[in-house]
């Protein structure tokens, strides 16, 4: 329920933070990981912004470490994506709005995920991050072991 300090953030170097966890659920074969501002609506869309989802995170792993590299695909397997691309996505709700709520969840579950990524269209050859999220949180339905989520808040600093 704390701030997340802006190192994490539009408002500053917008690095990855590091998450660890333990203790996941016998048969746990990946982790999902889902970040989002709950206060902020896609256009078009009931879906609430996606800052970041990482899937098919192994099963062994412990955590993720802090400023993860861009890419879509990464050297231990996982995936991820966000409204930016295939990248970390920091807070950056407005000063001059409300103080946001995002929501980091993480879901441990008894299979690793098959996600086809498609382009959006001719024009615009990097996948929809809402359709990819969609499809992993279809893709998760009876898989999921167990569930751990945070809230932090953010808001810009309204001076420079």
């Amino acid at each position: 329920g704390g701030m997340i300090p802006l190192r994490y953030s539009q408002a500053g170097p917008e690095i990855s933070p590091a998450i660890q966890w333990s203790a996941p659920p016998a048969g746990t074969a990946s982790f999902v990981l889902i970040f989002h501002d709950a206060d902020s609506v896609v256009p078009n869309s009931t879906d609430d912004l996606l800052q970041w989802m990482l899937w098919n995170i192994p099963g062994t792993a412990a955590g993720v470490a802090q400023a993860r590299p861009d890419g879509f695909e990464l050297p231990d397997g996982s995936r991820q994506i966000s409204a930016s691309g295939s990248r970390y996505r920091g807070p950056g709700a407005s000063a001059t709005g409300p103080i946001h709520h995002y929501v980091l969840e993480l879901y441990a579950l008894d299979t690793m995920l098959e996600i086809k990524v498609a382009p959006q269209g001719p024009q615009d050859p990097n996948p929809n991050p809402q359709a990819i999220r969609t499809s992993v949180m279809q893709a998760m339905v009876g898989h999921v072991r167990g569930k751990a989520a945070y809230v932090g808040l953010f808001r810009r600093s309204a001076t420079p």
